[in-house]
């Protein structure tokens, strides 16, 4: 008799564990999270990740950074930046990715949203001015009025991809305003490697600095550049700054209080 009753509460006991363990199962499948790691990152929105003892390669869910590896694209201005942004934040490191209801795109990629830690990597790139929020189709729309709001924030402060004017647009990136940025953005100071869109100012914008430096600036070289937003906000950008290479210079200051005194803002980033 006691050896039954045993047996009784021997499998009571299992049935309670394999529910609790089939209701694990069914609250991780239906959060769509899966645990991933990161192999490699081909450019800012695409990555290989592994899971489950197999390699895939991943695209961002909503979000879209400049081209870098594209066969038939030039590098466009913010892709590198995009790219090392990933590479620095994601290489090698664990992850979870976050599946929405339509799991693969047409060329048979896995979508989905990427979370290192407690921050999502798509946020992420948008924060930093490094996407746009892009290929908005329903049923994948889990995060797009929490995107638009972060990409707003982005687009007031101008950063990265919003510091040139009508650059990133409803329907992509620019082909010409590409190369006009491309055409302008000076060469770094101290080392070989040219800007982000690898191409020297031109003449014409070296003289038109020249004579603005001489006019506004109290001394002969100066660095800091003033720049109008598009909604009419004064910005000046210092050296270092994310948008310094690709702002085009309207005013020349030789220090921040000077171009404070004539009303301009530091750049936020």
């Amino acid at each position: 008799m006691r050896t039954l009753k045993k047996t009784l509460l021997c499998f009571a006991a299992l049935a309670v564990m394999l529910a609790v363990i089939a209701g694990c199962s069914q609250d991780n499948q239906q959060s769509g999270m899966i645990d991933a790691k990161i192999v490699r990152v081909v450019d800012g929105d695409t990555m290989e990740v592994s899971f489950q003892g197999k390699k895939e390669k991943l695209r961002l869910l909503l979000v879209d950074t400049p081209e870098t590896v594209h066969p038939n694209k030039p590098v466009e201005p913010f892709g590198p930046e995009a790219s090392q942004f990933a590479k620095e934040t994601l290489e090698g490191q664990n992850v979870k990715l976050e599946l929405d209801v339509s799991e693969r795109d047409k060329y048979g990629r896995l979508l989905a949203y990427l979370w290192i830690g407690d921050r999502m990597f798509n946020e992420m790139l948008l924060e930093e001015g490094l996407a746009r929020v892009a290929y908005v189709y329903p049923p994948n729309v889990k995060y797009v009025d929490r995107f638009r709001e972060i990409q707003k924030e982005a687009q007031l402060a101008e950063l990265g991809i919003w510091s040139i004017e009508n650059y990133a647009t409803d329907k992509g990136f620019d082909a010409d305003i590409a190369a006009k940025a491309q055409q302008n953005a000076p060469e770094k100071k101290g080392s070989s490697a040219k800007s982000v869109t690898g191409q020297e100012k031109s003449s014409s914008q070296i003289e038109e600095t020249k004579d603005k430096s001489q006019t506004t600036a109290g001394c002969k070289n100066p660095t800091i550049k003033g720049n109008k937003s598009k909604k009419g906000e004064l910005i000046y950008h210092v050296p270092g700054g994310q948008s310094y290479e690709v702002t085009k210079a309207e005013e020349m200051f030789c220090t921040e209080e000077e171009a404070q005194a004539a009303g301009y803002r530091k750049a936020k980033r």
